[in-house]
């Protein structure tokens, strides 16, 4: 299905469905997308210390559904991550949207946000270890074949490479020392700059 957009040109519908063009309500869409997530996610959590990109699901609900959108990805993928969210919630699921990772290796905030519409407050300091937490019990209740033990949560591994590099860079730069005279951080020959 064509539109006349602005000055009478013919433009295409936002949200279409793939075999024919024709528009498809967002709402619609968003439903669709969601049922097709689950399933995805479910396969995911059968895979022990698997995540997927939010890239990688939203092609895939895109493609299995039928129903793609123009729209940019970060616009509507919290939304439908959401509400798997809250349906795994209400099945007495573990949050399937903790295996869904951005680019880094990271939840993101979106997480946050479907997580106090499950669990409610308190918002935990640091998403994604609640995140890892979360995804071990996705791992064990989807029967992941798990180590001994059960397992253990984790970060990603792109996001853990981040973290560790960034705490050594901490780490080294806490380790300078300062002049005793005008307390000025000592270049890395030792010698104070302006106290010579």
């Amino acid at each position: 299905m064509r539109l006349l957009g602005h000055f009478g040109q013919v433009t295409s519908p936002g949200t279409y469905r793939e075999a024919d063009g024709s528009a498809v309500e967002f709402e619609q869409a968003k439903t669709a997308w969601t049922a097709v997530a689950r399933p995805a996610l479910h396969r995911t959590a059968a895979k022990y210390h698997a995540t997927i990109s939010y890239g990688d699901l939203a092609e895939e609900v895109q493609s299995v559904s039928g129903i793609r959108t123009r729209m940019l990805m970060h616009y509507w993928i919290g939304d439908a991550l959401g509400r798997v969210a809250r349906a795994s919630y209400a099945a007495g699921e573990p949050l399937l949207s903790s295996l869904c990772v951005d680019a880094r290796g990271s939840v993101g905030d979106g997480y946050g946000v479907a997580l106090q519409e499950t669990y409610g407050p308190p918002m935990p300091d640091d998403l994604d270890i609640h995140a890892a937490e979360e995804r071990l019990k996705c791992y064990q209740h989807f029967v992941a074949t798990l180590p001994p033990g059960g397992g253990t949560p984790a970060l990603t591994p792109k996001l853990k490479a981040s973290r560790d590099r960034a705490r050594q860079r901490s780490t080294v730069v806490q380790e300078r020392v300062v002049c005793p005279t005008c307390h000025i951080m000592l270049p890395v020959s030792g010698q104070c700059d302006y106290c010579d």
